[in-house]
């Protein structure tokens, strides 16, 4: 008998034919699991990685970023739009390459999205030791600073022999394709291993899909959900993101056509149905409407689809106050699904939603509880339409009236992208969402920063779609630099960028915890100590050009409609640029959300804000 075929590789040779080689695939639609890989090449990555995807770069495709944070926040809006199925790839050089993977890895795990990280470490001889950029532990040599990222990754390894990789690859690609265990993956690379030949056996190199399972809710499970809604007057659905990532809005919309029970969504979840279906309440907790918030309040059953009720959701548990107030949580994570003391449907979403659809034939809440939400919708949304418009389109815009504009000029297409500082409560608020994968909001992490890098992640994996990329001051000068990268691979992103001069949520939270808005402006520190004096001489919108950026300048509401116009046409990377004039949140927040304020002090602001603050945190319920 002739021994099995070999191929006579480096490892990451293998590793990279490898990835090329690897599938998802979910109702018969097939998808390629690792669509390309970002890097940044140092010493740690470039003879080895690097040179393998020179070697095979027609079956792996390359894209260079500008900051290793930035290539991970890319990645994960790929893998978000794509609703999971496919990921990208990221390798950084040893050392601070390494560890700026971290705070997107964070994100990419608490949001539930795959992306594969593969840092360089240390030589695993020990050959060169300490070599450049090394962490010298005194008691465990093994520890490299790639260990910060095994608290922030679903699956960890240290490749240290070549033929470690045969299992870990696999096991790698099981957690990245796995809907309810999915996150950040890492394999550490000692570069000296990555470098080393190895005979590999061809199987390795075969083509596998792994598919994505949609598992049914267990039948005694089912029952008792059917019991709980028919016996529920004032249920209520609150949509995560889970709804998206299984492709269950179909499926969401056909339970609520057929019972009537309304649907409020959480920043991952808005979207799930569409902002003008009669049963669309728009988003729910700290930054939801009026009208989510006050059915939460006398719901007495509360419906989670794919949501992991977050304290925005809850706020902070204050939220659900029906004294008889019981959860039922759908979700493929048996471990979201049993938050908040609920029943359990523990499933693909798609699959309990239909399950539930059928079993609930003839089922619908009264017809008066359905009356009372549309006129609270309605009323919602003439508050929307005055947030809005503009009465004077010469004027300097308020930051809602810029996201007014922007509503009248997007299609059902388009992709709106945010993350942070106090454009995410207006938009839950007050965006209306016309498809499942408009509405982009990173909010498990709230990661200052990646929308920029996501929005370049987003356009590749949906060419010829309009991406916009929302970001303010705070946000644009934490890091901008993949400005250059869409610039370089000609990926025509739309880029917002709105100019309050500082943080403008930390700044009206800090207000309303007795922090006094300390150190929340841009602005010239005066006399005594504090930042009030004029805004800082910076353009930001000069920056953008100085990165290779079609700028655009609005400095009125006309000038505003029609640079977005303009913008949403362009083929090259291009910035909206408009500085706005306060007030910068739409309308105030319609539910509480805990930030514990100083117990004691010695300033009236503190003061007063603690006594508000308890007579807030007296709603808190534990819900058992």
């Amino acid at each position: 008998m002739s021994a099995a075929a070999t191929r006579r590789l480096t490892t990451a040779q293998a590793l990279v034919r490898f990835l090329a080689a690897q599938y998802t695939e979910r109702d018969g639609v097939r998808h390629r699991l690792i669509a390309g890989t970002w890097g940044i090449f140092g010493h740690g990555n470039v003879a080895g990685l690097g040179q393998a995807l020179v070697e095979y770069r027609e079956a792996m495709p390359y894209h260079q970023g500008r900051n290793e944070q930035a290539m991970v926040h890319a990645a994960v809006g790929h893998a978000r739009h794509l609703n999971r199925l496919s990921a990208q790839a990221v390798t950084t050089s040893i050392g601070p390459g390494a560890t700026n993977l971290v705070t997107g890895a964070a994100l990419a795990t608490i949001n539930r999205l795959p992306v594969l990280l593969l840092p360089g470490d240390y030589f695993a001889s020990h050959a060169a030791d300490p070599l450049l950029q090394q962490l010298e532990h005194p008691v465990e040599a093994d520890v490299s600073v790639n260990d910060a990222l095994r608290p922030v990754s679903r699956y960890f390894d240290r490749i240290t022999r070549p033929e470690a990789l045969l299992a870990s690859a696999l096991q790698a690609m099981r957690v990245l394709s796995d809907p309810a265990e999915t996150g950040a993956v890492t394999l550490a690379l000692p570069q000296d291993v990555q470098a080393q030949a190895y005979d590999w056996p061809e199987e390795f190199f075969a083509d596998r899909v792994w598919r994505v399972r949609r598992p049914a809710p267990d039948p005694a499970e089912l029952a008792e959900a059917v019991r709980a809604i028919r016996a529920a007057a004032r249920p209520l659905i609150v949509a995560g993101g889970g709804v998206h990532h299984s492709e269950a809005e179909p499926a969401l919309k056909a339970l609520v056509d057929a019972t009537g029970i309304p649907v409020a969504s959480t920043q991952a979840g808005k979207g799930a149905l569409r902002h003008d279906h009669p049963a669309d309440l728009g988003g729910i907790g700290h930054t939801g409407t009026a009208v989510s918030d006050a059915l939460a309040r006398t719901a007495d059953l509360v419906i989670g689809v794919g949501t992991r009720y977050s304290d925005f959701t809850t706020a902070s548990g204050t939220l659900f106050q029906h004294p008889g107030v019981r959860f039922l949580n759908l979700n493929i994570t048996a471990f979201d699904a049993h938050k908040l003391a609920a029943g359990t449907l523990v499933c693909d979403a798609r699959s309990g939603l239909t399950a539930l659809t059928e079993a609930l034939a003839g089922h619908r809440v009264d017809a008066a509880y359905e009356a009372e939400y549309r006129t609270g919708r309605a009323r919602w949304e003439e508050a929307v339409e005055g947030a809005f418009r503009a009465d004077d389109d010469s004027a300097v815009p308020t930051q809602t009236q810029v996201l007014g504009a922007l509503d009248a000029v997007v299609g059902d297409a388009d992709v709106v992208i945010n993350a942070a500082g106090s454009l995410p409560g207006d938009l839950h608020k007050l965006w209306r969402a016309r498809s499942p994968r408009q509405y982009h909001l990173e909010y498990g992490y709230s990661c200052m920063g990646y929308e920029i890098p996501a929005a370049l992640g987003v356009q590749q994996a949906a060419p010829g779609t309009p991406v916009w990329a929302l970001v303010g001051d705070g946000t644009y000068l934490m890091n901008p630099t993949e400005i250059v990268t869409a610039v370089q691979e000609n990926l025509p992103v739309k880029l917002v960028l709105v100019q309050n001069h500082g943080y403008a949520s930390i700044g009206g939270l800090s207000e309303s915890v007795g922090a006094e808005r300390f150190g929340t402006d841009y602005r010239h520190r005066v006399a005594d100590g504090s930042f009030t004096g004029a805004p800082l001489p910076v353009d930001l919108a000069a920056n953008a050009a100085s990165l290779g950026m079609d700028v655009l300048r609005a400095k009125t509401v006309r000038e505003l409609r029609e640079a977005l116009a303009t913008a949403r046409a362009a083929t090259r990377p291009t910035c909206v640029y408009v500085e706005t004039a306060p007030p910068s949140a739409a309308l105030p927040a319609q539910a509480w959300w805990d930030v514990p304020v100083a117990e004691v002090s010695a300033r009236e602001a503190a003061t007063d804000a603690r006594a508000a603050y308890e007579r807030a945190v007296a709603d808190r319920r534990r819900h058992l």
